[in-house]
């Protein structure tokens, strides 16, 4: 089970969303606690909440983290730098909230730290009012990076197409044969989440690939029962929604993955460890 502990979306309103590093910290050791064995990790400012990108926000998150716990899987983001708005003036120019960020800006912080796994968009795509552009050349050189570094990347394909692209990449080796697949469902441009859709997703990756499956707001916790019905991994977390179900919000991102053990042991799944997991996806222990 993975736990997206807070996101880069706009803050929703919650009493005790996580946003400075102590808070962000100590909510992934509670979700680690609840049963996560990967805790996926964003970084926000300290003072505004607003999604950071800055290498010692990520180095104290990290830190805090690993203080207390040494076996939690770390899997950190390298989604910012890659959104284009369009200006309204001039339709061939970028406009205002534009993120474009080279490979090398893009994996500082994984470079640094070297965290077990780190996230790689693969999408290009319509994405949250913008376009989200993840390049040939751009998604190569990270790979290579990444593995260089010693770090296993997670693939998260949005959008049909993605699959193709993945397939590519692996060939070239810029992306290893064991590499883990997640799938985001419920975005707005892209795959919906629906079993139909989630069932595509499985279908186009290597026989044998692990994967996990997720859903967008209201679809979370349907899509993760969706996932492990396929045999796949699970997904829950404030990243993705603060409510447990309509009308009731998550005290906490630990709430959320006991809700996610409760559900998945009920249809007679087994939450694996942090060890259990390592060894699953060929992670040091």
């Amino acid at each position: 089970m993975t736990c997206a502990v807070t996101g880069s979306s706009p803050m929703p309103t919650h009493p005790d969303f996580p946003f400075r590093p102590d808070h962000v910290a100590a909510q992934a050791l509670a979700a680690a606690e609840a049963g996560a064995s990967i805790i996926h990790v964003h970084v926000r400012d300290r003072e505004t909440g607003d999604p950071s990108q800055a290498l010692e926000d990520y180095r104290e998150v990290v830190g805090l983290i690993r203080a207390k716990n040494n076996e939690v899987i770390l899997n950190v983001t390298t989604g910012p730098g890659c959104t284009w708005m369009q200006s309204d003036d001039d339709p061939s120019v970028c406009g205002p909230g534009t993120l474009m960020f080279t490979a090398e800006r893009r994996l500082e912080h994984i470079l640094d730290l070297k965290p077990d796994m780190c996230t790689l968009d693969i999408c290009t795509m319509q994405l949250w009012g913008g376009v989200a552009i993840n390049l040939d050349p751009m998604i190569t050189k990270m790979g290579h990076m990444i593995q260089d570094a010693g770090v296993l990347p997670e693939i998260e394909c949005f959008e049909a197409g993605d699959f193709v692209f993945a397939d590519d990449l692996m060939a070239k080796g810029a992306i290893p044969k064991n590499v883990p697949f997640t799938f985001v469902l419920g975005t707005k441009y892209g795959l919906p989440a629906t079993t139909e859709a989630m069932l595509y997703a499985k279908n186009q990756i290597p026989r044998g690939a692990h994967f996990t499956g997720f859903g967008v707001s209201r679809h979370s916790f349907p899509m993760a029962a969706q996932s492990a019905l396929l045999g796949g991994n699970v997904r829950v977390g404030f990243e993705d929604t603060i409510y447990l179900r309509r009308g009731r919000m998550a005290a906490d991102n630990a709430e959320m993955v006991r809700w996610g053990v409760e559900l998945i042991e009920k249809i007679g799944g087994d939450i694996a460890s942090a060890g259990e997991t390592r060894a699953m996806l060929g992670l040091k222990q």
